[in-house]
């Protein structure tokens, strides 16, 4: 067992093109350290939905140079099948650890399998890829990211010509695709071919962030910002500038790229902790409400004045913010959302007489839904322009509860008494999540095992009428792994993460709301049912 663990790494070692991973490797041969290379040779890193994501590393479970061509030319291989070669691929990264790198590795595998490799000018927003492949009429585009992950992540991130993230089938065909290469000397990887191209893909879609807000609109909001060591600050404040908006107020700590993220123990906003320094500037500054990108600047978090100090809204009140705000403006066009987020959309949209639709979790099926007008998830996901970026778009989504803010403040109101507008209209839709990190994914597996051995039949007192093992499927939905509880004046959705070593849970409680009077004594009745459900939920998983 040892021999053959020990060949497979010394065969990866002859051919790692990166200088760093090779060092890495022989020195850990060198130490017989069998423990570490069980690690990184006990499989592949799975190529799905997410693209790739994982430590950076030497060896096939983690992410490098060797693991990255392998990708690049699966993607090549799979496009050539499916539509021929010649067409343009654009590739865009950020500015983590080897993006650059791995973004000219895939340029250099497109160019070798034939295609245009057209690389962005430097590290940029997520969302400027996604508009950049519909822009320039690509057949397909990377961006090289990890998004919010810790610093030692990073990833690899596929979307086809139509500007939305690869779904199934098209993840398995090009995993088999690159299963099926053999050696990286079997992959053309010339030096030199593709096109670095310049700024006009970022000016327009600077221009086209125009057609996010209304013509006549208030712009005087006043706002903290901060980019959480990413690539957020130039893009956003551009885009500010061009709206007319007082310009934001920066986290300097956080203003420019560090790929080390040395302020946060995760690049996160919904991360404890994440927007401490934020808040600080804030309460120097005094500001109408605080904005934070992710590090690849493709989600946004709110932030607002609350008794004297700042509150984050949770993704699912910038969700339906925006969609109120968006409804007032006469929007037309179907509003979508993941299962997990909030089901105060599908009331806002009802009341609206828009059609409303439901995904699995991921940008990448929310994109997808015939008609989108607007898209979100409760995971500071927001899709305000689909014909622009058909994914989610930190930069617009900013801009947008910007100027939702700028309206209110003209009226003499602010975010928070339109929430407690859309309470007492459609009900009181409070939510949480129980998210448990784990080192060891076999304890998610176990949680899921039990829950559907032993599954709950009331949580917080309240009986669960339906439970629905999502990996069936459903009428309108594909077979994901997932569970969904639904309980009188409640919602329970558990699942895996796709993107880290994660079980999350995600709660939903609606409390009627007669008149504004009783918005204390909801929020008092809603809380106290969350807490109660985090607590039985908890024992039933085992978590």
């Amino acid at each position: 067992m040892h021999d053959d663990l020990i060949a497979r790494a010394q065969t990866w070692l002859a051919e790692d093109p990166d200088p760093e991973t090779r060092a890495e490797l022989a020195e850990l041969l060198d130490a017989g350290d069998v423990t570490e290379l069980a690690e990184r040779f006990g499989g592949t890193l799975q190529f799905g939905t997410a693209g790739l994501r994982g430590e950076l590393g030497a060896g096939p479970m983690r992410m490098n140079r060797s693991v990255v061509i392998r990708a690049a030319a699966g993607l090549a291989a799979y496009l050539t099948e499916n539509g021929g070669t010649g067409g343009v691929v654009v590739i865009g990264y950020d500015a983590r650890h080897k993006s650059e790198d791995f973004a000219r590795d895939t340029a250099a595998v497109m160019t070798g399998a034939g295609f245009r490799a057209a690389v962005l000018p430097r590290p940029l927003p997520t969302p400027v890829l996604a508009f950049a492949i519909r822009h320039l009429g690509a057949v397909a585009g990377v961006e090289v990211t990890a998004s919010h992950n810790p610093p030692r992540d990073n990833g690899y991130k596929v979307y086809l010509g139509d500007g939305s993230q690869i779904v199934p089938p098209a993840d398995a065909e090009i995993a088999a695709e690159i299963d099926a290469i053999a050696a990286l000397k079997d992959v053309p990887r010339p030096e030199a071919g593709w096109q670095t191209l310049d700024d006009a893909v970022l000016d327009a879609y600077l221009a086209r962030t125009d057609a996010v807000l209304a013509a006549d609109s208030p712009r005087t909001a006043r706002t903290v910002y901060t980019a959480m060591h990413g690539v957020g600050k130039d893009v956003l404040l551009a885009a500010f500038a061009r709206a007319g908006f007082p310009e934001p107020v920066l986290v300097a700590e956080q203003a420019d790229p560090d790929p080390d993220f040395p302020t946060v123990a995760f690049p996160n906003p919904e991360e404890p902790g994440a927007m401490d320094l934020a808040f600080a500037r804030a309460r120097e500054t005094g500001p109408d409400l605080i904005i934070a990108n992710d590090p690849d600047a493709d989600r946004c978090a709110v932030a607002v004045p609350h008794e004297g100090d700042w509150r984050m809204l949770r993704g699912d009140e910038v969700g339906s913010l925006l969609a109120a705000h968006l409804v007032r403006r006469g929007a037309r066009g179907t509003f979508a959302e993941s299962i997990v987020s909030s089901s105060l959309l599908g009331r806002i949209a009802e009341k609206a007489g828009l059609p409303y639709e439901e995904t699995l979790t991921g940008f990448k099926w929310i994109a997808r839904v015939d008609g989108l007008r607007y898209g979100y998830e409760e995971a500071l996901g927001y899709c305000v322009d689909p014909e622009g970026v058909r994914d989610k778009d930190g930069i617009t989504a900013a801009l947008l509860i910007t100027e939702l803010a700028s309206t209110l403040k003209s009226e003499g109101r602010t975010l928070l008494d339109l929430l407690d507008d859309l309470a007492v209209e459609h009900g009181l839709h409070a939510t949480d999540q129980l998210s448990v990190r784990v080192q060891d994914l076999s304890l998610i597996a176990r949680a899921m095992e039990r829950l559907r051995e032993q599954p709950p039949t009331s949580l917080a007192g309240l009986a669960i009428t339906r439970a629905e093992d999502l990996t069936l499927g459903t009428d309108k939905l594909p077979p994901t792994d997932g569970l969904r509880y639904t309980l009188d004046g409640a919602r329970v959705i558990v699942r895996p993460s796709g993107t880290e070593p994660k079980l999350k849970c995600y709660l939903e409680v609606v409390v009627p709301v007669p008149a504004h009077a009783d918005l204390p004594t909801a929020h008092s009745t809603a809380n106290a049912l969350l807490t109660a459900i985090k607590h039985d939920l908890s024992a039933a998983a085992g978590i």
